[in-house]
This record gives structure tokens, C-alpha cells and sequence, in this order.
């Protein structure tokens, strides 16, 4: 079977650190949140997107796109 040892080291770094807070997604979270804020990157948020709203026909009857 096929290793990708990249994702292997991920998924090894990513139980270290949750091991690390005793697997507590909320100081886990925390965490990372603080390691975000002291890495002085330009942190750029994705613009919400509106769903997409079904149209309504001449009829007064919703339709689908």
C-alpha cells in the first residue's frame, strides 16, 4: 500500500498536539488561535457567500435553478 509520509507527519504532529492538551478541543483551539496572533501573518478571512435563493416564477410558484 501506498505511504505519503508528508500526511503521516502531519497526522503524528496533529496527535502530538492534542495529546499535548489531553485531546480539550476548546485549549486545543485556543492554542492555535495564539499561535495565529503571534505569527504576525496577515490573516485573510474568505467573504461570507449568500445562498443561493430559489427564483420565483411568473406563477407565483417557486422554482429551481
Amino acid at each position: 500500500m501506498w505511504r505519503d509520509e508528508i500526511l503521516e507527519e502531519i497526522y503524528r504532529i496533529r496527535e502530538e498536539h492534542a495529546r499535548s492538551f489531553n485531546y480539550d478541543l476548546k485549549a486545543i483551539c485556543d492554542d492555535l488561535r495564539k499561535r495565529q496572533t503571534a505569527s504576525n501573518r496577515k490573516i485573510i478571512s474568505k467573504p461570507l457567500r449568500r445562498p443561493d435563493l430559489p427564483l420565483m416564477s411568473q406563477e407565483g410558484s417557486r422554482s429551481i435553478r
